[in-house]
Order: structure tokens, then sequence, then C-alpha cells
């Protein structure tokens, strides 16, 4: 059969980070006999020699090229290329896994929409990744139409014909940017780039040690004539105008004024951010024209107008502020309606925890940051733009997947404010007041969210800064009362909204993940619970949201036996944030004996119920009654204390001794 996708990862003394690269290559849904994987050793002096050996030697698609080292990535990368046998390529680190299905939904998606190149949906485990390039499938991308050029990383899967039609390798020997070489080249000369979003294909890790050598301090001379190389690329295959200056900006901006700002700026010893400054001052003052600058955020300008200027002590006082602004929310409300979780919230953003303070002029707002006159004066004679424009600024809700650091942005509703500033006349601060709405069975780029813990982010973009900030530590009384478990489908799933522990923040456990559920039923007293007799019936008021009615299962245990039956109950709304669970109860003769009451919520695929701390329990002679179970109440109450009510409610003799029969006989079956 074809080979439809070639793996190529070249390998250089990973050690136990490697296991994860291979499960994951095992684990695809794509069958073994439609790829393969190309392990590429660059003279690797642990025992990662000996493993690659005994994984081929297991799997006929897993293969393993040993050569002498070469310093770097880029002569393994071309020696897979060589290998490849597959219709596609897909790079991947060592260090680094794929999603399950990534290999199969990328040649897919690569074949339906002849993509020379495909770009998966990563997913950074301490590491930075592009965001907004993810924001939505993009099946027909180029460098105009999408924010291609912020994801230069190898991490995609490359069309082989096309490679070796432009004659496309990577520079070889020990050297720094030779994937941005690589791909900025790819995409230039691509007929087609397909950007899938819809699922996680790449997660690019951080190892525990820091010993990613994309971590590891580089020689600054080196480095910028090294990214000169991926310059040359774009002036050779654009012509002058825009879109050169915004290609170019994309290295002004992340490459050089990044490494100028802020807590990443201050860290750097003071010989090595003096050696650093020279050489982007030199990259900027002779590669780019006005043009490059120009479409930069207030605070990115600033800097880049240091920067050409050649004021590094002015560069470090801007970034002493600028490493105190951080963003804030407030979570204002919060609730379910029509299945929908919907989220209203403030944010701004904040310098040594006072809001930014914006200059009024006119019709303008100027961003006026507290330095010393010095550096004012410096900023004032290069005629740096400080014009903040509220239009610029925006607000993003989104969602993160902790095990995973999946992410996917949330449909957003906002409003930009101007507030004034207590004590000081003439100043605003800039406020957005957002609403959004998460959609359980969309969520995830028009896919379902997987089950999982899911942190709820605030992400503000404004002047330049782009920073995130949790919600829900700082919430209203209203949102605090909205807070609750929702049934959502079909397909039927649980989303359960909770404070984290200890800060406060608004947290969704989706589908039991975390197993927080029997929280939410700590506070249910015998007064929630009614039994009826004509028909035999039993019914529960749970604070639960649901949109019109679900399957569900109430498990009943006797306390003495061990043995259970489980009853098909039916969810039904009722008034807002209150479902009632109903159930018929079997036929049977009198009994007696404590029965302990289950909850069964889909999806449950364990089988596992959630235990309510409620018990039926019916004695030989008298009155039966459906009584709290204290030693569960107190256990799950001290998680999260619910209200409480009656120890117990009694119910009539006569039909109780039936409904313990009809137990009984469902349990003797």
């Amino acid at each position: 059969m074809p080979i439809k996708v070639s793996v190529v990862i070249p390998v250089y003394n990973p050690g136990p980070y490697i296991e994860d690269c291979v499960a994951s290559l095992l684990r695809q849904s794509l069958p073994g006999d439609e790829f393969e994987a190309i392990f590429v050793d660059d003279g690797s002096t642990d025992e990662t020699p000996e493993r690659l050996d005994r994984l081929a030697a297991e799997h006929p698609h897993m293969h393993v090229v040993h050569q002498e080292g070469s310093g770097w990535s880029g002569k393994p990368r071309n020696v897979g290329i060589a290998a490849a046998k597959g219709e596609y390529i897909q790079f991947v680190d060592n260090d680094d896994w794929l999603g399950d299905e990534a290999l199969e939904r990328m040649y897919n998606y690569g074949v339906k929409h002849d993509a020379d190149v495909v770009v998966g949906k990563m997913a950074g485990k301490g590491r930075p990744v592009p965001r907004e390039l993810f924001r939505k499938n993009r099946p027909y991308a180029n460098v105009e139409n999408a924010p291609l050029i912020d994801s230069l990383t190898p991490h995609k899967m490359f069309r082989k014909a096309f490679l070796d039609q432009h004659d496309l390798r990577y520079m070889e020997g020990r050297r720094r940017l030779e994937d941005h070489v690589f791909v900025t080249e790819a995409y230039l000369r691509a007929e087609n780039v397909s950007v899938l979003s819809d699922y996680v294909c790449y997660y690019h890790v951080k190892r525990e040690d820091a010993s990613n050598a994309g971590f590891q301090r580089f020689e600054p001379v080196g480095y910028f004539r090294n990214l000169r190389e991926a310059l040359d690329v774009v002036e050779e295959l654009t012509e002058p105008g825009p879109l050169r200056d915004r290609l170019f900006r994309r290295w002004l901006r992340n490459e050089m004024v990044e490494r100028m700002r802020g807590r990443r700026l201050l860290k750097l010893p003071a010989d090595y951010r003096r050696e650093m400054f020279d050489e982007i001052h030199k990259v900027v003052v002779e590669r780019f024209g006005p043009g490059v600058a120009a479409g930069l955020q207030t605070t990115q300008r600033i800097v880049a107008d240091l920067i050409v200027a050649g004021r590094l002590a002015d560069v470090e006082e801007f970034a002493r502020w600028e490493s105190g602004i951080k963003a804030s929310g407030v979570l204002e409300s919060l609730g379910w309606e029509n299945g929908r979780l919907t989220i209203g919230f403030t944010a701004e953003c904040t310098s040594g925890g006072e809001p930014v303070a914006y200059r009024r002029e006119g019709e303008k707002d100027l961003l006026v940051p507290p330095l010393p006159q010095a550096s004012l004066d410096a900023i004032a004679q290069l005629g740096a733009d400080s014009t903040a424009p509220p239009a610029q600024s925006k607000v993003d809700l989104v969602v993160r997947e902790r095990t995973t650091a999946a992410e996917f942005f949330q449909p957003v509703e906002f409003t930009r404010e101007r507030a004034a500033v207590k004590g000081r006349q003439g100043h605003v601060r800039h406020v957005l007041r957002g609403t959004s709405r998460i959609d359980p069975l969309s969520a995830a780029n028009g896919a379902g969210l997987d089950a999982g813990v899911w942190d709820v982010f605030v992400r503000i973009t404004s002047c330049g800064w782009t920073k995130d900030t949790r919600l829900g530590s700082v919430r209203s009384e209203a949102a605090s009362r909205g807070r609750a478990a929702a049934v959502v489908g079909p397909p039927a799933r649980l989303v359960l909204p909770y404070w984290t522990d200890p800060h406060g923040n608004l947290s969704l456990d989706v589908d039991q993940y975390a197993g927080r559920t029997a929280c939410e039923f700590a506070g249910l007293t015998p007064a929630d619970v009614a039994v009826s007799s004509d028909p035999g019936r039993l019914t529960v008021a749970l604070p639960l949201h649901v949109l019109g009615e679900s399957e569900a299962t109430l498990k009943l245990t006797h306390t003495a036996t061990g043995r259970s039956v489980d009853l098909p109950a039916t969810l039904t709304a009722r008034v807002e944030g209150r479902a009632e669970l109903s159930t018929a109860l079997p036929l049977g003769e009198p009994g007696d004996g404590r029965w302990r009451l289950g909850l069964i919520l889909p999806p449950n695929h364990s089988g596992e119920p959630v235990a309510l701390p409620l018990a039926l329990d019916v004695p030989p002679h008298g009155e039966a009654e459906v009584r709290r179970l204290d030693a569960v109440a107190t256990d799950l109450a001290a998680k999260d204390p619910g209200r409480r009510g009656p120890a117990s409610r009694r119910a009539g003799p006569t039909f109780l001794r039936r409904v313990a029969g009809r137990l009984r006989r469902a349990l003797n079956k």
C-alpha cells in the first residue's frame, strides 16, 4: 500500500523524553501500513540508538538511520527527506508528540484542499505557540490572507513532490533559524497552505530540565546573521511594498522588539543584554525601512524607535515599567442559557496594581508611562507615536485544557469604554466589557470539548500587550449564584463550572473528569426526595441545569448485602438551575434495610455512580424514612459546603413497605 505520510524525527540524546514521541506515533489512528516514521539519530551518545533499534525491530513501519553528529537538526531532516517514501512529510522533534489522530486528519485535510503545506493546530506545554493563526480552520491560506508568518517552526506537513520541485532543503551545520529559512520559502512558493485548527495535532513541549535546543542561550552575532538569511528569502520572493514590510515586521516584533521588553530583557546579564541590543540595532538600521515599524502597536513602536536611536538605557527603563503590566478581569455574571454557559465580564490592563491611565489630549488618548523625565524626553525627541486608540484594543475569552494545554477561542461580544481615573484629572482608563457564550458541543472550533478540566482565561490585546488573566477570583454575587452543573446535548455531556481552590478561579469539569460532581449534590436533604404510590415513582430535585430531558440512572445499593439495582431515570428541566430526576420503582413484596442512593449521569463510561448523601431506610415495622447519610454528607460538604435541611423525611409505612418490597424483588432478579 502506498505510504501516505513519512514522519521525520531528528534525534540527539533525548533520553527518556523521546518516549512520549514514540508512544504518540504508535497510537496514530492512521494505519501502520499507511505511514512510516524515520528517526535520524545524529550521533547520540546516550541509550537512544539501542532504544530506536529495538523499536524498529518490533514495528516494521518504524525506521532508524544512524549518522555521525552534524551539530544541529538541518542535516538529519534532510536525510529524512531523502529516505521518505510518503506523499507528505511531517517533521516532529524528538521531545514533542502528536495528537492521536494528527496524521490522519492532516493528510486528509491536505488532500482535500490540494495543499502543499498543512499546518496543524499546536498546543504549547511550557512553550509559546501561535494563537491567532489557529483561531479558525483556514483551508486556503497564504501569507497575505492569514498570519502564517507567525508560525515558522518546522512542525508541519509538506508535500514531498513540492519539496523536490523547488529543491527545498534545510541549511546544515550548527546554526540557528534554519527552520525560518525553510518554512518562509515554503510559504512563499506554495500554491496553497491549509491550516487545521479544530484538533490539536502537535504538542510543543518544554523539557522539565529546559534542555531543549531552543531554550539554550545563543550567540547574538551568529543568531542575527542567520536571521538575515530568512530576510534574504523574503526579499528574493516578494516585491518592495506593504506585503514585504508586513512579513519583515514579524522578525522585528518577535525576534527583536520582544527580546527588549519587560522581564525578558531585565533577566539577562548586563553584558549579554548590551551585545544583544547592539546586534538588533544593526539589523534594524540595515534592513528595515520606516514602513516595517509603522505597523507595530504603541509600546512596540516606542521600543523600536529607541532601538533605532541606540538608546539601551531608555529601553531598560521602559522594560522596568512594562514588567508590571498585567491583565485584570471581573466576572460579572454566569449562568446557563439554552445549553450554553453565558459569561459576562469586564477587563482592563493594570500597572503596579492600578489601572493603566491614558492622558486625554483633544480626541487622542496618549500612553505616558511614569518613566524618569530623561527617558520621556528621549521618547518625545524621537517623535515616537504614543497614541493609544481604544479601537485597537480587543478582548478574547479562551478555554485551555489543563493537562494537554489545548486552547480554543470562544465567541465574544464586547464594547470599549473610557472610564475616569480616580484622582487623575484629564486621564482615562480603557475598560473592555464582554459577554461570551460557551457551547460545550462546539467550543473546540466546531467540535465538542474533550473530557478534562478546562480553565477559563480572559486575553487582552492592547497597546502592544497581549496579557492573559484567569477569571472568577473577583466576581459579583450574581456570578456566584449563577454557577450550576449542566447536562447538555445530544450527545449528552456533563459540564460542571467550579471555583478552583484556593484562588477561586472559574474552571469547567467536562464529563466528570475531575470527579467533582458529588460536591454539587452535598447539600441534598430528604426534603428534595418525593415518593408516590400511584404509580410507584421516586423523584429527586437536583441542582442541575437540563435543556429539555435527558436520560440518567438511579443506582440503589443495599448496605448490608452490597447488592444493587440500576433504575432507568429521566432528568427533566424545572425551574432555572434545577432539574427533577424521576424513576419508576420496581414491583415486589415488603422488605427491610437501607439503600444508598447513587446517580449515574451521562456520559459515564465506567458506570460508577455519583454518591448522593441520601438513603432509603425501611425497618421491619413502622415508618420508613429518607435519611441523610451524615458521614457521606459531611465529607462532601467539607469540599464544597451546600445548603442543609432536615436530617430525615418520613413517609407512610404502608407505601414504603411496598417500595422496599419492590426493591427487594428487583435485587433478587
